[in-house]
This record gives structure tokens, sequence and C-alpha cells, in this order.
């Protein structure tokens, strides 16, 4: 049977004012709240859209998973020199101007897909790493990958975003690509703040990173833009602000300028209008679940770790949480054990489901609990009367 047990929880909140969601201009768009897992905005977030440079963000995903292998390994070192095949050289857009025949290092090529956006450097990475040594193996190779890491909405057809039928990927998609990087590969996630990176000195003025956020001082630290006639203008964004990170996806803005403004408005927005609040400890009880014959009659419910919660900051002062279980739990029952959920539904946003443990161990009560059991249950039988005509 399907328990829940009702709960308020009271914070020292602000005055209760209604909760004005995001307007965005953004064909689509997704912002999550890292810290807490929290959505902060969906527009149109599971459509397949062409992602323009923003889908550069996987070939860089399965470079770093090469260079953390290690050459010895079938990967890559950062030092190694990988050659730029003619195929690669003939990429226009956003390049480092490579020429076939030479020799570039990865670290370079890396950087310059981060900072500069090369077509061309994702390509050398692509041959160097595909099965079959070409860019569409490569593709093949992350579409594969994406589908493995949940990326359902993602199909690749080339390594950098260069328009291509079937080329597409969702909003949410990007997000969770962008949490992966920052927790997959902390070693490598501040390339993506590199406001600058001079790789040939002939061609000095591309030199400079394309995120308009970065120069703005709000905690802005990655990750890439993209821009082509079909997609649009697009940015995949991460802002920290103290112990909080937000990371956004916007996609079908009709200008560079929009897609600054509409960026930085989302991240102020984000930052200003929620905050994190602390309800509980790990630990510390916050229901009980009754017990099927255990040696005691109930079992204290637990959060494993520390429970906080996203609110908007103009919200009210309370809490609504709901604790949900199956039960009563059949003994015995191991402290730690997972028994219940936490059901959380703060106003104007998605409800959070935290897990709950056994405070404590609860034996098998044996041959007493089971005829207490029995009695229990034929006493009440009688008292419910007869059944039937």
């Amino acid at each position: 049977m399907i328990r829940s047990i009702t709960a308020i929880f009271a914070l020292i909140m602000s005055t209760t004012l209604p909760l004005h969601a995001f307007e965005t201009r953004a064909t689509a768009a997704y912002v999550i709240d890292q810290t807490t897992g929290t959505v902060l905005l969906n527009k149109n977030a599971d459509t397949p859209l062409p992602p323009a440079s923003m889908s550069k963000l996987m070939t860089l995903y399965i470079a770093f998973e090469a260079v953390k292998r290690g050459k010895n390994n079938g990967g890559l070192d950062l030092l190694e020199e990988l050659p730029v095949s003619a195929q690669a050289q003939k990429y226009g857009g956003s390049t480092l101007f490579l020429k076939a025949g030479e020799r570039v290092k990865v670290e370079d090529l890396l950087r310059g897909i981060i900072v500069l956006s090369g077509n061309d450097a994702c390509a050398v990475i692509a041959e160097a790493l595909s099965p079959d040594g070409t860019e569409a193996g490569f593709a093949r190779m992350m579409t594969q990958r994406a589908q493995q890491m949940g990326m359902t909405n993602s199909t690749f057809a080339n390594s950098n975003g260069w328009p291509a039928a079937g080329h597409r990927m969702s909003m949410r998609d990007l997000a969770l690509l962008a949490n992966r990087l920052i927790e997959d590969f902390p070693e490598f996630y501040p390339m993506f703040s590199q406001k600058e990176f001079l790789f040939d000195q002939k061609e000095s003025s591309n030199r400079f990173n394309r995120n308009p956020l970065l120069s703005l001082n709000i905690g802005a630290d990655g990750l890439k833009t993209g821009h082509t006639q079909e997609a649009g203008y697009g940015l995949v964004g991460s802002a920290l602000q103290g112990n909080r990170r937000v990371i956004f996806v916007v996609s079908g803005l009709d200008s560079a300028a929009a897609r600054a403004q509409e960026s930085e408005s989302i991240v102020n927005w984000a930052f200003r209008q929620f905050a994190q609040r602390g309800l509980a400890k790990a630990g510390e009880r916050l229901a009980t679940a009754d017990v099927w014959m255990g040696a005691v009659p109930k079992v204290g419910l637990v959060p494993a770790e520390d429970v906080s919660v996203l609110l908007p900051v103009l919200a009210g002062s309370e809490v609504e949480a709901e604790v949900v279980y199956t039960g009563p739990i059949q003994a015995p029952i191991e402290k730690g054990q997972p028994l219940a959920e936490l059901v959380l539904s703060p106003e104007g946003l998605p409800e959070t489901r935290i897990p709950l443990v056994a405070e404590s161990d609860v034996a098998d009560g044996g041959f007493m609990a089971r005829l207490s059991t029995a009695a229990q249950q034929l006493i009440a039988r009688l008292n419910a009367g007869p059944t039937g005509s």
C-alpha cells in the first residue's frame, strides 16, 4: 500500500508575491540550477534543432575522454601532434587556418576549438579518434556516445556543427552535456573561461573567445557559442556565484547582440530570483514508517545527505512536503536502506524528490511479532463484521 505523510517546512523567507517566469526571446531555451538540479526554464527544450558550433562540445567531451585514457590506452596525449588532412583544411567559417600536411599539438587543437571555435581543429581531432579514420565515422561515434550518456535527441553528421541534414541536438541534451563536461573533467574545464588564444601570429585578429559573458564579472566561465543561418545565434553557458552554479542553453536568437543580452539577463534572473534554502540535515528524522512483523512497530525516515531546495526569493514562507512510501515495510530493515521519498512542491517550480533511508536497524520480530500481527488481523476482521450477502 502506498502511504503518505504530509508536512510543512517553515523557512525564513520574504513576503508572499507571485513568481514571474522568464520570458525569453530564444526559439528554444533550457535553464537548470546545477547545485539542486532544479529546472528553472524549459522552452522547447526537447525539440531537436540545428546546434551549430554548440555541438563542438560533444567533440570536446570525446577528446577529453581520450586524453584521460592516455596514448598508451588508445587515447591522446596533450603534447602529441596530429596531422592536418586536406579534408580538414577545406572547412570555412571559424577556423585556425590550418594547412594540409602540417601537424598540430592536441592541446592547441582543444584550445582552438574552445576559444576560436575552429571547424578545422574539430576535423583533425575527429579523424584521429574515428574508428575508420574519417569524420563521418567519428560523427557516428558521437551519436552512439551521446545516446549512452542519455542525450536521446542528439544526432551528429560531423564534428563541428557545420550545416548538414540530420545534425540535431535538443537544448536539454546540450545542458546535460555541459554538466558532464563540468563534472567529469575539472582539470580541463578552466579552458572554457580562457578569453584569448593566439594560435597563429599571422592571424592575430582571430584570437578572442566569442562567449560574451566572460568579461562581465557575473561568474560566467563557459561554455560555447554557436551560429549558422539556419540555427540563429545560440549559447551554452554556465556561471558560478558562491556555491551555486547555473547552466543554460539558448538558441534561435537573431543577432550576436541579442544573444549577449539574453544570456546576461538569464544569468542575472537565475541568481537574483532564486535562493537555495536548507530544509534538513543528514540523519534528521523527518517521519516514521510502519514496520511489518518487526521487533519495533515503526522505523524513522531520514535523509542520507543534507536537504536543500531552490526557492523563489519572493515566495511564501512555507514549503509543502509529502513523505511517500510503500508500507508497512517488511522486517528486517538495515540502517541506511532506501525506504521512502520526500516530495517537495515549491511554489512555481517542479516538484523535487529526495530519497529517505532507514534511521536504524529493525530486526525481525520473530514468533511473538508474527503472533501479535495475526491477532491484530483477526481482531480487525471481527470488528469489520460479516461480508457478502
